[in-house]
């Protein structure tokens, strides 16, 4: 006599990957981590000059950082174990049965490269108004009356407020001695 038996359990392997499928989350704990561990390797090798004045300086943003991503991580970590999931993105305006829209992507990611490479010869104020005014462009603006001339506004109060008020020098290209 002869028995036959069926073995309908879940291959190991099989329940491997329907654990991580179903707690996929976990994923961006680990990445969270990741970051927090470099952050704070930076700051804690960072070099520090002896004649530092007062408790806060510059390895106190990137610690507080650090440490707040790994007790994120942690706290997310024992959320997902204990069962807790992300919620699925309702789309409020936007129709997610609908294609991506390739055409702004690309006119973005080219205004963006246009004002990268065009930073240095025009300088900050030219080409941070080129890059604004062509963002609005890709994103279906269309109102040559008033873009360019808002792009124009924008850019110089950037450049005013960076350069001279925060100290941070931006390239002005031909217009420096002007500004």
């Amino acid at each position: 006599m002869t028995t036959s038996t069926t073995d309908t359990s879940p291959a190991p392997a099989a329940g491997r990957r329907s654990w991580l499928r179903d707690h996929s989350e976990l994923g961006v704990c680990v990445l969270l981590l990741a970051l927090g561990v470099l952050v704070l390797t930076d700051a804690l090798t960072m070099d520090v000059d002896i004649a530092q004045r007062g408790p806060v300086g510059p390895k106190t943003v990137p610690l507080v950082v650090g440490i707040g991503l790994l007790v994120v991580a942690a706290l997310l970590a024992v959320d997902v174990l204990r069962g807790g999931r992300g919620q699925a993105e309702s789309g409020e305006d936007v129709d997610l049965s609908e294609p991506a829209d390739w055409r702004t992507v690309l006119l973005l990611t080219g205004v963006f490269l246009g004002a990268a490479v065009l930073i240095e010869p025009l300088g900050f104020p030219v080409a941070g108004a080129l890059l604004f005014w062509g963002a609005a462009f890709a994103l279906g603006s269309r109102r040559p009356d008033r873009d360019p001339l808002i792009a124009a506004v924008v850019s110089f109060v950037t450049y005013a407020v960076f350069n001279n008020l925060l100290g941070v020098p931006l390239p002005g290209g031909p217009l420096m001695g002007v500004l």
